[in-house]
């Protein structure tokens, strides 16, 4: 990993840490149903670290809050964040296990999840601690005290990606200069339809960016060989929230974003590898 340059811009990222237990099948089981084909894969994973990585990788100086378990997946954890050159100082070891998600995987790229939060539901609020005018993303994977915390000490540009949707703490509400939510979060969640900044991503077909309800830009999707869903929006939040921040016009932001998330789906890991922003396509449509 190559570290990013010192004008690079900065990202805290708030959000959980798992250990990914990955089973590719054929085809996902019904109720009931047992499909004996999968093929199990180990890896490091959860919304916060996903973005961290993403972020890092796309050429942010990066720094993740959250928390891992004192046991051997915590440190691998927290070794597999620094090789992606993330900074871990503020990752909080806890008495709890390590968070796991449990993922089925289909021919598709196509994904169902079921996680066990662990540590990630122990993260000490008030160890938060954010820098003077850093990037802040969040998610919604730890607890609401937590994101609070985040938000009103954040100085710098702040971005919620809203999944899994719940009710968002007015703190944060009020707080953020972006939400990042797909067509189903879009749906659950009226109250942040007249956010200042509003990405909604639409899969295959790209994506769209509202300020206070009004579209001001929309992206296409880029046709790719889908491996694995599972971080293509993690991929996406990143891109989106280090153009935004760093001041790139919102249509660039949004077309890079969306080449960044199509190159996370056609990479088989949930982390997926990437190179600089820049790298990517940045033409859309305003």
């Amino acid at each position: 990993m190559i570290p990013p340059e010192t004008d690079a811009i900065r990202v805290t990222v708030v959000g959980a840490i798992n250990v990914d237990l990955t089973a590719r099948v054929s085809r996902a089981p019904s109720r009931g149903e047992t499909v004996g084909d999968g093929v199990l894969a180990r890896e490091a994973g959860g919304k916060g670290a996903n973005q961290a990585v993403a972020a890092a990788r796309l050429g942010a100086a990066v720094s993740l809050v959250g928390a891992v378990g004192d046991d051997a997946d915590g440190r691998e954890m927290r070794s597999s964040l620094s090789r992606a050159g993330v900074d871990t100082a503020n990752v909080q070891t806890s008495v709890e296990p390590t968070g796991t998600a449990l993922i089925v995987v289909d021919s598709e790229g196509e994904n169902s999840i079921v996680v066990c939060p662990g540590a990630n539901s122990m993260i000490d609020p008030d160890s938060v601690r954010l820098p003077d005018q850093e990037a802040l993303l969040m998610q919604l994977e730890v607890q609401d005290d937590v994101v609070v915390a985040a938000a009103v000490q954040a100085s710098g540009f702040v971005a919620v990606n809203a999944s899994p949707a719940r009710s968002i703490p007015e703190p944060v509400l009020s707080r953020a200069d972006l939400f990042i939510v797909n067509e189903t979060e879009y749906a659950q969640l009226p109250e942040i339809r007249n956010a200042p900044l509003l990405a909604v991503t639409l899969g295959a077909e790209g994506a769209v960016l509202y300020e206070h309800g009004i579209e001001i830009a929309r992206a296409d999707g880029l046709a790719t060989v889908v491996r694995n869903t599972v971080g293509a929006g993690d991929a996406f939040a990143a891109a989106l929230v280090i153009g935004l921040a760093r001041g790139d016009d919102p249509a660039v932001a949004l077309q890079r974003a969306c080449a960044v998330g199509a190159a996370a789906v056609a990479d088989e890991h949930s982390q997926a590898d990437l190179g600089p922003l820049d790298d990517y396509p940045a033409t859309g449509r305003g």
